[in-house]
């Protein structure tokens, strides 16, 4: 092998260029595929002449599940911005779990009789889709059933709105739920869609506990414990994975664990699990009296809109207060100010809002003194929590952040849990960060525009009502590594944690959460927990590798950023990026440099990048820079979905199931696949054996879908897919000599055409009078198959 050269480029300004987020399995994708126009065959020789896409207007999703019954409603209006009549047949890949029996279509008010395919026909559909359009974007659809019909013609410029509704059935597995829909566009749709929504309204006669997205940022709202809302909504966006969601049900603690141990990866053996806890239902006697200390920066900077939103989210805090808790609130500038001297009781919240409106932004920013007087008020019997909000750096009093952290670390009893807020750019990064992470908490960035009153109020809603604290678990017989979060946070009442971490042999064994109750330990065991020793490669856990590796980067970026770079940390860092397809400012060679990056590269990579960062200065604390860079760090630390990939990566990167590909040289490569110690199997694209190993393997499916030269993994075999021959193709969709008598929705097939392109556009263009023969993918949770209707 060719020594390749080592491309990327470090900033330690810039903690995250992006990310990408883990695709879990597609349940559903659509193409266009037209029939060939008709006209003389001497003007329209047999070739693949791509033609513009349809346009989405809009993709909105309403679900109501009620006690585990799921109806699906899809509202979808397609646009065709060309100037020809396009006709076609519409096809829906069936979700696993579907049940058909409750399809309907409708086609502008108009109900349509549909076709219910079984995975046999379904499989042909897309099988010979595939082949004439020699794009195997429907591979991964393999095994699946299908629902089709016709559509009525679409007219130039015109408009065609379709709803679909179907059924299905969700099975609880350990009480958990789990529903998906089939969002996953991106690599098909050449222009973003308008507006995308999806609102899902679960109804269950048992309590629901944990609400859980992994794959998107949504709101959700809680009409009652039996009641539950959840909504995502985007605009101008080209949505790449499924919209998954999980809830739990029952009276008690609500706890899942999901685990995945991929069986095609002989480079790392070891299995990756994701634990979602949720509080059982409290009563008002269950809930734990706390002890709430507001920490609020009144300097002179603060003056102005910034301080009138913390006096309106003080007085929320103060007006949602438990009846058993006790607070205080001390502001800083030059001098301190207190509420009171100790403690108070949650009936003077009135009085203490009175006091907040009398407050005024003056002087400078003693942020040493300010903390040492909150630790002294700190009762150990109590579950504490410290909201400290600041705007600046220390500028009276002792002002160097080394000595301010051994201060408060020296008189902060173990039971305090501190929240940092640093509004605008002026904060020390460092110093917030690092009081958090030793004190059980985490740090919050305000930037400018963001709204300082509701991110408070939000985060007190969070943490209004603790029921468990201290929390730890223990896993049996089962041995565990890299936990992240770790320690565990406490547990609130409406809320959730997530843990995801590692572990060596799978199988079946007891968990424990131990955590303490009003000072006192309670303890509950899960029994019979398995962790899977073998997982389908395209199962819907692959997504867990992924997002622990997102933490575990988020973690390492922030030792850089606090404790300084070395070796081991970078090397971490590159092997994660690599394999989990996280770009970073330290990896921006994915997008740069030749694949494949074998052990010899990665190693080179590693010293070539410590040594880039030791000549490096230490850059800034604070500054926009530092605030951007510990915000995108705390956010992958914490992530429950990878964001989305952006920029030059998108083009560059793409992660199918637990494995990252990436283009090079026109040819996707895993990059788990190294070159130095692994020999590929070739097999010829669209061939039967092509086909063949797609059934055998189906993960394969999914990674083939990238494009007609692709190196995959599987079972421990590289498989690398070739062309073979041009002259033996299967068979491809070819002109037809004009006919009036000849129905336009009727193909004719060649299997030697005298010309095919080696790869369909995704941004196609037409020209000619033959334009129109195939058409490129398109991208919709269906497929459309679509004729362009003969010009009268």
């Amino acid at each position: 092998m060719k020594p390749k050269s080592v491309l990327f480029t470090v900033s330690l300004l810039v903690i995250l260029i992006t990310t990408l987020f883990l695709p879990i399995a597609a349940l559903a994708d659509g193409i266009i595929v037209p029939d060939p126009p008709v006209c003389d065959p001497t003007q329209c020789p047999p070739v693949i002449i791509p033609m513009d896409q349809l346009v989405i207007r809009y993709h909105h999703v309403t679900v109501s599940i009620k006690d585990q019954l799921a109806v699906t409603h899809v509202d979808q209006v397609f646009y065709n911005p060309n100037d020809w009549t396009i006709e076609g047949t519409y096809i829906f890949p069936i979700p696993d779990d579907a049940a058909v029996s409750g399809f309907t279509l409708w086609v502008d008010g108009q109900p349509v009789k549909g076709q219910v395919l079984d995975a046999t026909q379904a499989r042909q559909t897309y099988e010979q889709i595939v082949s004439s359009m020699r794009d195997p974007a429907l591979l991964e659809y393999i095994g699946r059933g299908a629902v089709q019909a016709r559509i009525f013609p679409i007219a130039p410029q015109g408009e065609r709105r379709i709803e679909l509704e179907y059924t299905q059935a969700l099975p609880a597995e350990g009480g958990l739920v789990r529903y998906v829909y089939p969002l996953n566009t991106e690599k098909f749709s050449a222009s973003p869609i308008e507006s995308v929504t999806v609102s899902v309204d679960i109804q269950s006669n048992v309590p629901i506990r944990a609400v859980y997205s992994p794959s998107h940022e949504v709101g959700v709202s809680r009409e009652s414990e039996n009641h539950v809302v959840v909504g995502y909504e985007a605009t101008n966006v080209l949505p790449n994975i499924d919209f998954a969601l999980y809830y739990s049900l029952g009276e008690t603690e609500a706890f899942h664990l999901l685990t995945f141990r991929d069986p095609t990866d002989s480079s790392d053996p070891d299995g990756f699990f994701l634990v979602l806890l949720a509080p059982r239902i409290t009563t008002i006697d269950q809930i734990i009296p706390k002890d709430l200390l507001l920490v609020l920066d009144h300097s002179g900077s603060m003056d102005g809109e910034k301080f009138q939103q913390v006096k309106q989210a003080a007085h929320y805090i103060l007006d949602n207060l438990n009846s058993a808790d006790r607070f205080n609130i001390i502001t800083f500038s030059t001098d301190i100010e207190m509420y009171a001297g100790q403690l108070r009781p949650a009936s003077e919240a009135a009085e203490a809002r009175s006091w907040v409106d009398r407050l005024q932004a003056v002087g400078s920013t003693d942020i040493n003194r300010a903390l040492l007087e909150a630790a002294a008020m700190v009762d150990p019997e109590r579950s504490t929590y410290l909201i400290f909000l600041t705007d600046g750096l220390p500028t009276e009093g002792v002002t160097d952040s080394p000595s301010i952290l051994s201060n408060f670390s020296a008189a902060a009893p173990d039971n305090l849990r501190l929240f940092a807020f640093g509004a605008g750019y002026d904060v020390d990064t460092i110093l917030l960060d690092t009081l958090t992470q030793d004190h059980h908490g985490r740090s919050t960035y305000v930037q400018p525009g963001m709204k300082l009153d509701e991110i408070l109020s939000s985060f007190y809603n969070g943490i209004s009502t603790p029921v468990l604290t201290s929390l730890e678990l223990s896993f049996g017989d089962v041995s565990t590594y890299d936990l992240y979060p770790y320690p565990l946070p406490d547990l609130f009442a409406g809320s959730q944690v997530i843990l995801l971490g590692r572990y060596r042999e799978g199988g079946e064994t007891d968990i424990s959460l131990t955590g303490e109750v009003n000072g006192e330990k309670q303890t509950f065991t899960f029994q019979d927990q398995i962790f899977t020793k073998q997982s389908p490669a395209n199962s819907l856990q692959a997504s867990i590798p992924r997002l622990w590796a997102t933490r575990k980067v988020g973690h390492l970026l922030n030792e850089i950023r606090l404790q300084g770079a070395n070796q081991e940390i970078i090397d971490q860092i590159v092997r994660l990026s690599i394999r989990y397809g996280i770009v970073t400012p330290y990896t921006s060679y994915l997008v740069t440099e030749q694949a494949p990056l074998g052990e010899a590269e990665q190693q080179l990579l590693v010293a070539e990048t410590f040594g880039k960062l030791m000549t490096t200065p230490t850059p800034a604390p604070s500054g926009q820079a530092a605030v951007q860079s510990a915000a995108d760090a705390g956010a992958m630390q914490g992530a429950a979905s990878a964001p989305e990939l952006e920029g030059e990566a998108s083009s560059k990167v793409r992660v199918m199931g637990s494995r990252t590909f990436v283009l090079s040289d026109g040819k996707w490569i895993d990059t788990a696949f190294d070159p130095d110690t692994m020999q590929t199997t070739p097999i010829e694209f669209l061939s039967t054996e092509y086909f063949d190993l797609v059934a055998a393997h189906p993960e394969l499916g999914a990674a083939f879908t990238l494009g007609e030269q692709v190196i995959a993994i599987s079972g421990g075999v590289a498989y690398e897919v070739i062309l073979g021959d041009m002259t033996e193709q299967p068979a491809i969709v070819t002109p037809t000599p004009y006919s009036p008598d000849r129905p336009a929705s009727t193909p004719v097939t060649t299997t030697k055409p005298t010309q095919i392109p080696t790869q369909v556009s995704h941004t196609p263009k037409i020209s000619g009078p033959c334009a129109g023969v195939l058409l490129p993918l398109f991208i919709l949770p269906l497929v459309i198959i679509f004729t362009r209707k003969p010009r009268s």
